[in-house]
């Protein structure tokens, strides 16, 4: 992998990994044109630039996340489907679902369908959740049901987070907040099994150096989607999202995988 590649996926995991369309499944498209396979240097390079990514959540929340256990306990309650889904499932995820091209367009064409259908029929009203604390721990556990879903590549984290968020009668901007600081221990979590079951002293200096320019350069670019994000759903919908994820995973069918 050269520089240039380490940057380009960088910027698509900044910008990808907040917004409702998937990370995994841009970083595994993006992969396919730039013709770069699958090594075991290439999946742990995608743990080094998801950490730059976790990163600049808690750099933008940190005084939230402190300030209030009451965030913390829903944070942790949401995780625990995740947890209990993934941790068994993790090498049929890591072998058979991530860099499957074809369960990733699928997974992004019904996601971007669901995601307009949902926007079609959700009517935001002022008894709607508007702060994360006056969430039900009931209520976060099952907004972690609904990320579990994104263990399938291509499903979105993010997406499932907040179509789950809004389903339970969540206000958007509130919706989204969640699912930014419900990924600090979800994707901290699968990084750090992931690093536990990788050898990152067999690479060189060269590799070191693509790493570090991937973690830089995703967490800068993260800080900078999370911050479009809050300001585009302020007065839009994310009925935007779910047409691109179809056009996405149209254009992708007809002139990549064809």
């Amino acid at each position: 992998m050269t520089i240039i590649n380490s940057i380009i996926l960088a910027i698509v995991e900044g910008i990808t990994e907040f917004l409702p369309i998937s990370s995994t499944g841009h970083l595994v498209l993006t992969a396919d044109l730039l013709k770069i396979y699958q090594t075991n240097f290439v999946k742990d390079f995608e743990i080094i630039i998801q950490l730059g990514a976790i990163l600049a959540v808690i750099v933008l929340y940190w005084k939230t996340v402190i300030a209030s256990k009451k965030i913390w306990k829903r944070i942790i309650v949401a995780f625990i489907p995740t947890a209990i889904i993934a941790y068994p499932l993790y090498k049929f995820i890591k072998t058979v679902l991530l860099g499957n091209t074809i369960v990733t367009l699928y997974a992004l064409l019904i996601g971007g369908i669901l995601l307009i259908i949902l926007e079609l029929i959700y009517k935001e009203k002022k008894h709607h959740i508007d702060k994360i604390e006056k969430m039900t721990l009931k209520n976060a556990f099952l907004i972690g049901v609904f990320q579990s879903l994104a263990i399938i590549p291509g499903v979105s984290r993010s997406a499932a987070t907040i179509v789950g968020g809004l389903f339970l009668g969540t206000k958007r901007k509130t919706a989204v907040e969640f699912s930014f600081l419900l990924a600090v221990p979800t994707m901290f979590a699968a990084s750090a099994f992931d690093i536990l079951k990788s050898d990152f002293s067999a690479y060189d200096t060269n590799e070191y150096l693509t790493m570090t320019v991937g973690f830089i350069g995703a967490f800068i670019v993260a800080i900078l989607a999370i911050k479009f994000f809050l300001n585009f759903i302020k007065n839009h919908t994310f009925i935007p999202f779910g047409v691109y994820r179809i056009i996405i995973a149209i254009l992708f069918w007809f002139f990549i995988i064809r």
